[in-house]
């Protein structure tokens, strides 16, 4: 089981490569071994791996252009035919081929994905403004009106249409990326939902202590913040390394809300 982990482990660190700016290569890779040394094989497409691979096809088909997602289902159907496409099996069978392990892998390569939509909406909004100055004082005008998030806008028919209408040029774009974060997301979450639920009928008594102890770490951040005369956990404000070493259990349990969770590419 060992040396399944860091064959798993060791494609998805090579599969997110193509997502950094600074490369891990095979001699700083943590997985990697000169002693039994885990092959590199010649990519057959875009992805490097069959970690990409897997991903790009759950990918494809839940792809929003054909597919709607049901929440009390928590499953996609096909637009056109109405037949349901995925579901929770998915994720059991996901579970059976490529472990615990695997799905961890693939859920940390979708969030690197999440960061590059992220990335790429910013920058072609930038552009935007630069080549186009009256999307700005547009952009300011609608601030202006929707100051008061608390009270209903007058006329908010015209005023979002004349908006939309003016800006219809970057919508398009604009839709494209949002729906591919919220597709992203949204497999990210059938994904921990099987990880708890697997956690929880395999491993309850390690299920249980990791709930307890987070919600015990989390209790006594609050208390220091509330009153700075109860210690900080670790020792000092500064110290999360308690945090970051209680995380990857967490997120390995199904813990974590993906939804919750801060992005950042470095």
């Amino acid at each position: 089981q060992e040396e399944v982990c860091r064959i798993i482990n060791y494609n998805v660190e090579q599969e997110c490569n193509s997502f950094l700016r600074e490369k891990v290569l095979d001699w700083q890779s943590l997985y990697q071994s000169q002693t039994i040394p885990i092959p590199r094989f010649v990519p057959v497409d875009s992805s490097v791996n069959f970690i990409g691979r897997l991903a790009q096809e759950i990918l494809r088909i839940t792809d929003t252009r054909h597919t709607i997602f049901v929440e009390q289902m928590s499953a996609w159907y096909d637009k056109r035919t109405n037949q349901e496409v995925v579901n929770l099996k998915l994720w059991e069978q996901l579970q059976g081929a490529v472990d615990i392990f695997g799905l961890t892998g693939l859920d940390h390569l979708f969030c690197y994905m999440i960061v590059q939509q992220l990335q790429t909406f910013l920058r072609y909004f930038k552009r935007a403004l630069e080549k186009n100055k009256q999307y700005v004082s547009l952009l300011k005008q609608f601030k202006e009106i929707i100051k008061e998030p608390e009270t209903l806008v007058a006329d908010a028919t015209k005023e979002y249409g004349f908006i939309v209408q003016k800006c219809s040029k970057i919508w398009g774009p604009y839709l494209d990326i949002v729906m591919r974060m919220g597709q992203l997301q949204l497999i990210r979450c059938q994904i921990a939902n099987q990880l708890r639920k697997s956690s929880r009928f395999d491993s309850k008594l390690l299920s249980n202590a990791l709930q307890t102890f987070n919600q015990s770490l989390l209790s006594a951040i609050e208390a220091h913040y509330r009153d700075p005369a109860n210690p900080y956990p670790g020792g000092k404000d500064d110290d999360n390394s308690l945090m970051y070493e209680l995380t990857p259990y967490l997120e390995t349990a199904g813990l974590s809300d993906p939804l919750s969770k801060v992005l950042k590419l470095f």
